[in-house]
């Protein structure tokens, strides 16, 4: 081993990725920098570069304690500067956007939580849609009710305002099919527009605003007359639509220019693509072929959720089901940006590219993300159809396996963009992939676990052929060697370093090694009393690693296969291993959530880093080993740094700065100033030294010393305070502590010193104070008694002269 290596001892975390939509309400801001999103009960403001870290509005809420006021909608002005949120409480607050405080709240009167909130254009007025059918006007100035609606039925699902404020109209969509139309300053029902068969799911104006667009569940769009009320016409659309969007002319839409007199309104509902339809003639302008968001799985499901369009930037923003907002072009249709709102269980996390620059994450979704860890920009791989489980790179190609059965072999280029690219597929496996591995050494071939219980290695060829235009099917990874590994699911493949050897674990409680070359065993490992979960070869040594179930990590020779050492120290399953510091130390995952870091040699956990709530399944390691990164079924990603250097460092200007203090210390004893003397033992935190000080100060009689405490900082007050508490419990040191204790409590009397738990301090030296009050008490009555009788013996002593 290379002694030389420095071993880590302290990890920081660095940053931290947690989910910001976890479902519910989305908003984009006019000027398109920012969408504001609903995550579990709260609203996480999220640039559109994801740069920043989102910043949040409202009570979180954790599993431990569970928030009273929780929001369930909310809704920015058209400013947006102001937003209103509405309450789990029936409370509506207005807050102010960049200060991200609460500038007024007021209760509103719905029976039930409130469902939908709204400005007008102008921004004087607010509409919420309740529960109880029934949707409530509010001036947000004075926060008065201007007047409530009916005529709905259940459930408020929409609420739209006439793009001209002067008309005073609103529109609402409940459970039922009907747009109903209301005059909200005279609360008269003006307009009901009935001809869809399934709930309104989307109600959108023209820009003359002589015609609405409304989508529906019923599969259907339908262009109506605003004036008339009647259906000018109804497209059958073939899918649920979650949402409609009407363009303004002149707007390039994927290269085509929209023309002035038609009316085009873009969709989106459980296909997971962008149509844009002419309405008046009823055909599709333009349809998305590049779309990120997968199909619903069932008739009927989700895909896209929401749909936006941003006339400043030209953009257009899906919201998707599994949580994920991307962010189109209009002219090109090309994606600029994806935000990836929520992780779910994040299951494997591996590095790609140079130095290290992407991350590649597999969540519980049927698409991997990679992140750019510069800027943390999400970039959505879609291929499998199934949840990927595992991901393994080189520096040429990415390999993924998932629930369908199959893996995929994916390159990358090298261009800023960083594309990825599907070149091969291998479907020889009958039950799911639970594991993959590319060999690091020659990249020539790979490994494949899956709980068919075979063990499979995959030729890769150094060109892969195109696929045509006429079959859109990929070229297929060449299986050539197949065992059947173990008696129960194969957790786990590792490729040793020189490709050589391969290891696997299962739930069979044994590790096994096998000849590359052939598959055919090498050795047996058995010792741990529970499934094995990974399986790593040291870097360095003929070691493998094993970690289970049964909270031990063990390693073993490959010589002799003997077990040579057993680490013990996690409390519940050891999820995943990596080796560090040139093979001398670890770090290890539990299912508990934590993370140990150990060292070999002395079989010691140095540290443990408690950031994670749940499971953590995923561990992947820098290149430097300067950043590693942990995921698991929190959401929760994680980057954790090391600080070792730094921390020695300042341990060591610590220690220097308290060993000059201590020298002056000494120096202003030696020289009898007393009252600088004690600044600098409180500083010091001497409790002794600080004795001596003021018994010397008693002794001496010297004066200042209350005017050199109230001189003091609180800090140093509190420490005087806690040392006068320690003195007092000796009854040879009562003097000086009841001293201190006096011309303290005259400074918190004063309001010139606040302590922080003064009760307890009290509490503690109060019985002693009194003890030393009752003996002193004794004291004077003996000395008094002593003074009597040599007064009375005085008369008889000159008597006797």
């Amino acid at each position: 081993m290379n002694t030389k290596v420095k071993l880590k001892e302290v990890y920081e975390v660095k940053q931290q990725y947690k989910a910001f939509y976890t479902g519910g309400t989305v908003a984009w801001k006019a000027d398109g920098q920012q969408f504001l999103c609903h995550n579990n009960g709260t609203i996480s403001i999220v640039s559109i570069d994801n740069l920043h870290e989102p910043a949040t509005l409202g009570e979180l809420q954790t599993d431990s304690e569970i928030a009273e006021d929780i929001i369930y909608t909310f809704s920015i002005n058209n400013a947006g500067t102001t937003l209103v949120s509405g309450h789990r409480s029936g409370l509506l607050k207005l807050w102010d956007v960049e200060a991200r405080t609460v500038q007024k709240m007021w209760k509103t009167v719905h029976q039930g939580p409130i469902s939908r909130l709204l400005f007008n254009p102008s921004d004087t007025v607010i509409a919420s849609g309740g529960a109880d059918s029934t949707v409530r006007l509010w001036d947000p100035t004075e926060q008065v009710c201007l007047g409530t609606l009916r005529g709905c039925e259940g459930l408020i699902n929409l609420l739209v305002f006439h793009p001209d404020a002067d008309t005073k109209v609103l529109l609402a969509v409940g459970d039922d099919t009907k747009i109903r139309a209301w005059n909200y300053e005279s609360r008269e029902l003006i307009k009901t527009f009935d001809g869809h068969f399934s709930r309104v799911t989307g109600v959108s104006f023209t820009v003359d605003r002589t015609h609405i667009v409304s989508s529906g569940r019923d599969k259907i769009l339908i262009l109506w007359d605003y004036d008339t009320q009647q259906a000018v016409k109804t497209i059958p659309v073939y899918e649920a639509l979650e949402s409609v969007v009407v363009l303004p002319a002149g707007v390039r839409i994927a290269g085509k220019k929209l023309k002035q007199d038609k009316v085009y309104a873009a969709c989106g509902g459980e296909d997971g693509l962008i149509k844009v339809w002419e309405m008046t003639e009823a055909k599709i302008v333009c349809k998305q072929t590049n779309s990120l968001v997968a199909k619903a799985a069932q008739e009927g499901g989700l895909a896209i959720t929401h749909l936006f369009y941003s006339e400043t930037l030209g953009q257009m923003a899906v919201v998707s089901a599994d949580h994920n907002i991307i962010v189109h072009d209009c002219a090109s249709f090309e994606c600029v940006h994806q935000l990836s709102g929520f992780s779910d269980e994040i299951l494997d996390v591996i590095m790609v590219g140079k130095r290290n620059r992407y991350l590649a994450m597999a969540t519980n979704s049927a698409d991997f993300k990679v992140y750019d860890t510069t800027t943390m920009n999400c970039q959505l791989v879609k291929g499998h159809t199934d949840i990927v489980l595992s991901l393994s790179a080189n520096d040429r190609h990415l390999l993924s396996s998932a629930k369908d059965h199959s893996i995929r072999l994916w390159s990358y280029g090298v261009d800023p963009s960083f594309t990825i690219q599907c070149v091969a597929v291998g479907l020889k496996h009958t039950n799911v992939v639970a594991c993959v591995e590319l060999s690091k050494h020659s990249g020539s071939f790979c490994a494949s676990v899956s709980q068919d219980r075979c063990l499979k290695t995959w030729k890769i060829p150094k060109k892969f052929e195109q696929p045509t235009e006429d079959t859109d099917e990929l070229p297929r990874l060449q299986c050539t060697l197949t065992e059947m590994a173990h008696e129960k699911d194969i957790n786990c493949v590792c490729i040793s370093p020189n490709d050589r050897l391969i290891a696997t674990g299962s739930q069979d409680k044994t590790a096994k090694l096998w000849d590359a070359s052939d598959l055919s065993v090498v050795g047996v490992f058995r010792g741990h009393t529970r499934g094995i979960w990974a399986v790593r070869f040291s870097p360095v040594d003929q070691i493998l690693l094993t970690n289970a179930a049964d909270c031990t990590i063990k390693l073993w020779s490959l010589e002799d296969m003997s077990c040579l050492k057993t680490l013990e120290g996690h409390d519940s399953s050891v999820l995943r291993v990596e080796f560090i510091s040139n093979g001398m130390q670890l770090l290890s995952a539990g299912a508990d959530g934590l993370l140990k870091l150990w060292a070999i040699k002395t079989s010691e956990c140095l540290q443990t880093l408690d950031r994670h709530e749940n499971r953590v399944w995923a561990l992947c390691v820098t290149h430097d080993e300067s950043v590693f990164y942990s995921g698991g079924s929190d959401s929760q990603l994680i980057q954790w740094h090391d600080v070792t250097e730094s921390k020695r460092t300042e341990e060591l200007n610590q220690r220097k700065e308290t060993l000059l203090q201590e020298q002056e210390l000494s120096n202003l004893l030696s020289e009898k100033k007393l009252l600088k003397a004690l600044r600098l033992s409180l500083n010091l935190d001497r409790p002794l030294s600080t004795l001596r000080i003021v018994n010397e100060v008693i002794r001496t009689q010297e004066t200042g010393l209350e005017e050199t405490v109230r001189k003091l900082s609180n800090d140093h007050k509190e420490r005087l305070l806690r040392h006068a508490v320690e003195w007092n419990t000796n009854s040879k040191n009562c003097r000086p502590a009841q001293l201190a204790l006096q011309i303290l409590l005259q400074e918190t009397l004063a309001g010139r010193f606040q302590v922080s738990e003064l009760n307890k301090h009290l509490e503690s030296s109060l019985p002693y104070t009194e003890r030393h009050f009752k003996r002193l008490t004794e004291y004077m009555k003996d000395l008094k008694f002593v003074e009597y009788s040599l007064r009375c013996m005085q008369p008889h002593a000159s008597k006797m002269e």
